[in-house]
């Protein structure tokens, strides 16, 4: 390992483009009815402005993730920058929805090589017990990033039209690569066989997956077309990712996904634990939305900003968190994090009527700061702790997987909750359609009768991702303590005996 390398200039010129790609996996939602009008399209298309990109996303990170291990990290990384960046302004050019949906895809697959590399540069740059304060930095941007993507969204559109919300991407990217250019380190790339049968079986079982559980809302859970249902589809997907598994435990030569991680009980933890918080955070965003909007009328720029509290409390203690984990066990703050973030939620539901002061609703946003100034960091750095550095990309790949799958099925339970509430609590004729089904209820349009009702369906909903974070924090109370760090550097920096020159 070169004695100069400077791993924290590294980590912020990669969080920069990390930051992102985050964002716009929420920044659209907010401009969705100004794409509807602008493109002159329908809703349904609109729709799949967002799961292009979320499927794009999701689908491949076990390949991508795997492919930095033997192409390098940076080289990955750099790639991924440039195909995000150039779909972001092929976005903002779009003239029709078709070519911003095929836009979107792309944008999706550069996200989806760029996101596993940053937790293997951080893996293999940080040594394990000094790795709680840059993993306490990547949390803060990720927790961060979904909660300032609406807020940015709303001011972009609100000012210069939808247009921006890609094409502010151009500069940030341009200077995200040259940083990442100059300050990442090319680091020794691991000699690996490509596992063809494992790639098309990760790749389709993510798909049909991810697929069935993001459109099943849209279908209500029925037939798509013809004999093909979503349930059908997400069994499918189960079953063809069953036997991607098998495969990876038969393959000898070289698994795309190295089964031996999970026997690695902070591993193997650790990502169901990130499973939970990919389902809160995106769960939890879609009933305060519609509260803020559809009862207290808040516009869509208002409605983020009751969010800020929870973006700047856990931007500003994160990092603060971080270095704590490197000197205290990191269960102890994951669990006071998760225990937070269900705190908060239960909070938001006790004060959800429709007469409640606007300053009220402010507290319970400061307790998910401090929640998620304690989640991200501590669960990352059990992840990452006793990986072996050249499986960090593997690792990074499923960890970001598990995160993004947590966050479909949190999108997916939240909208058949919110609908079964709406109901149940609007009286007939009065809810969605007459009958739960879906509805433009922007703010204002909601008649004063039906408030008590919505609002009492929206608190309903939010007690989903509550309980998650309490499932969360039972699986957090597992975690081993870490052991000590022994040979990090070494195996960082070893060639394997594939690279290395004939003759030694």
């Amino acid at each position: 390992m070169d004695n100069t390398l400077k791993p924290w200039p590294a980590l912020w010129s990669l969080v920069i483009g990390f930051f992102m790609i985050l964002i716009d996996t929420t920044i659209v939602s907010v401009a969705n009815p100004a794409i509807l009008e602008g493109l002159h399209t329908d809703i349904n298309s609109v729709i799949w402005v967002t799961s292009a990109y979320l499927l794009a996303y999701a689908v491949p990170l076990l390949i991508t993730g795997r492919l930095g291990d033997r192409f390098g990290p940076k080289n990955l990384y750099l790639t991924g920058l440039v195909a995000f960046t150039a779909a972001s302004a092929w976005c903002g050019f779009s003239t029709d929805i078709a070519m911003l949906i095929t836009a979107r895809v792309f944008q999706g697959l550069g996200a989806s090589l760029m996101t596993p590399q940053t937790m293997a540069v951080i893996t293999r740059i940080f040594p394990p017990d000094r790795r709680g304060a840059a993993m306490g930095l990547w949390g803060a941007v990720a927790g961060v990033a979904t909660l300032v993507g609406p807020i940015l969204g709303g001011l972009l559109v609100d000012g210069l039209g939808w247009e921006w919300i890609f094409f502010i991407n151009v500069p940030v990217g341009l200077v995200g690569f040259i940083l990442a250019w100059r300050l990442v380190p090319a680091l020794p790339t691991h000699s690996h066989s490509f596992d063809l049968p494992g790639v098309v079986l990760s790749a389709l079982g993510m798909f049909l997956l991810v697929f069935g559980l993001q459109e099943g809302q849209k279908y209500n859970w029925g037939t798509i077309t013809g004999v093909v249902s979503v349930w059908g589809l997400i069994i499918a997907g189960l079953a063809v990712l069953a036997a991607f598994v098998l495969w990876q435990a038969f393959n000898k030569k070289e698994p795309l996904l190295p089964l031996g991680l999970f026997r690695d009980r902070n591993f193997s933890l650790a990502n169901g634990a990130i499973t939970t918080v990919g389902f809160v955070i995106t769960g939890m965003s879609l009933p305060l939305v519609f509260y803020f909007q559809t009862v207290r009328g808040l516009t869509p720029t208002q409605s983020a900003l009751m969010l800020v509290p929870m973006a700047v409390i856990s931007g500003a203690l994160a990092p603060v968190a971080g270095r704590l984990i490197d000197r205290v066990n990191p269960r102890y703050i994951a669990v006071a994090g998760m225990l937070l973030l269900a705190a908060g939620l239960f909070w938001y539901t006790a004060l959800m009527t429709p007469d409640t002061g606007v300053g009220w609703l402010l507290l319970p946003s400061a307790v998910l700061g401090l929640a998620n100034a304690g989640i991200w960091g501590p669960i990352s750095t059990t992840a990452t702790r006793n990986l072996d550095p050249r499986q960090a990309g593997a690792g990074s790949g499923v960890y970001n997987t598990t995160r993004q799958v947590g966050a479909v099925l949190g999108s997916a339970s939240i909208a058949v909750l919110m609908q079964a509430r709406l109901t149940a609590e609007l009286p007939s004729g009065g809810g969605p359609s007459g009958s739960g089904g879906s509805a433009d209820f922007g703010g204002g349009t909601l008649p004063a009768v039906l408030h008590d009702g919505f609002a009492a369906a929206m608190a309903q909903s939010l007690l989903l991702p509550a309980a998650v974070a309490v499932l969360g924090a039972a699986i957090v109370v597992f975690f081993a303590k870490p052991r000590p760090a022994t040979g990090w550097q070494a195996a960082a920096a070893m060639p394997t005996a594939a690279e290395r020159p004939a003759g030694r």
